[in-house]
């Protein structure tokens, strides 16, 4: 039986758990990688989900490394937005700080990279963890004057990349950046560090273009409480600066029931707001061999909380999960009926 979706928010899905080795990152070619029947490894398990899930899926992020071949790039857009998806895609970076100047003209590259392939595929929405290094061997937490250096940079960064990119008159319509937990990150690593990004960026800009994304999942494994984050959540909201809700399960990045009750509060308190639009839910594979710097980091992240069910088929229960927790924040009358 299906379950239909009565509140406002859009449901999606970060597909993520098909591992990056093998299902989402490009190879030396650029080539993104395909199944065995030669097709386009994130397109067939969106098809999947899609065919399977009880909810209707809204929307999909997808991840956009530099160097990807264009041809694959636009297949995989295309082949998402033909199954009813809105697409939102993820610019990612690497090989370059974005907190040091001497590497700005390098991740500007780099995100202006992403946000034309947004402009030719009419995306309204992007999204990045643009703002530091991930998983940075011997990077140290900028505090102080340090820190406020590296927030003037980043800002430095994204506007010049909004400016080279031509977005004034596009059709991106706002860029939700993404926090890390430590060890991830070492300096933005909770909502209230991001915060400070965002709120410098918009008043250079003069509006809220920039959006803090909120993962359940880093605010869990951040030094903030669930109180803390709430109280930042409110605020961010109230300046327009609240951006889309990953439903994701604390450490272990696995099944919804694994995230000890921070995804319940922090959604609602996102709904709470009347600035929620888009939740996605977004598991990680636990044997993905690119996320080994991770189980080192927690062993935590290598648990198989499936189980014994497909990756698919845990993504599916988490989509079951929260399409029932939205539905239930219109009957209690939090969010509005869609």
């Amino acid at each position: 039986m299906s379950i239909p979706s009565r509140s406002s928010v859009s449901l999606g899905v970060v597909p993520t758990h098909v591992k990056f080795v093998g299902g989402i990152v490009p190879d030396e070619q650029g080539k993104l990688p395909r199944d065995p029947d030669g097709q386009l490894v994130m397109a067939a398990e969106m098809g999947r989900l899609c065919a399977a899930s009880r909810v209707r899926i809204d929307a999909v992020q997808i991840t956009a490394f530099p160097g990807t071949a264009p041809d694959d790039l636009n297949e995989l857009l295309e082949l998402l937005k033909a199954l009813g998806l809105e697409v939102q895609l993820v610019l990612m970076i690497g090989g370059a700080n974005p907190m040091d100047p001497a590497d700005e003209d390098a991740v500007v590259g780099m995100l202006v990279d992403g946000l034309n392939t947004a402009k030719a595929h009419g995306i309204t929405t992007v999204g990045s963890t643009s703002i530091e290094e991930w998983m940075k061997e011997g990077a140290t937490r900028r505090e102080g004057t340090e820190f406020a250096a590296a927030v003037a940079q980043i800002v430095k960064v994204h506007l010049r990349s909004m400016r080279e990119a031509g977005l004034d008159d596009s059709c991106v319509r706002s860029w939700h950046v993404e926090f890390l937990r430590p060890g991830e990150f070492h300096t933005f690593t909770d909502l209230g560090r991001v915060r400070e990004i965002i709120r410098a960026a918009n008043s250079e800009l003069g509006r809220p273009f920039f959006k803090a994304l909120v993962d359940a999942a880093h605010c869990g494994d951040s030094s903030l409480s669930i109180a803390e984050n709430e109280t930042l959540i409110a605020e961010l909201a109230a300046a327009d600066e609240l951006g889309c809700f990953h439903a994701s399960a604390k450490t272990t990045r696995g099944c919804l029931t694994t995230d000890d009750g921070w995804i319940g509060a922090l959604l609602s308190a996102a709904a709470k707001t009347g600035k929620l639009e888009h939740v996605f839910v977004e598991l990680f594979h636990h044997e993905d061999p690119a996320l080994e710097g991770l189980r080192q980091l927690d062993p935590g992240h290598g648990v198989d909380t499936t189980d014994g069910r497909s990756y698919t088929q845990t993504v599916i229960d988490g989509l079951t999960d929260t399409a029932h927790r939205l539905n239930n924040l219109v009957a209690r009358g939090i969010l509005p009926a869609r």
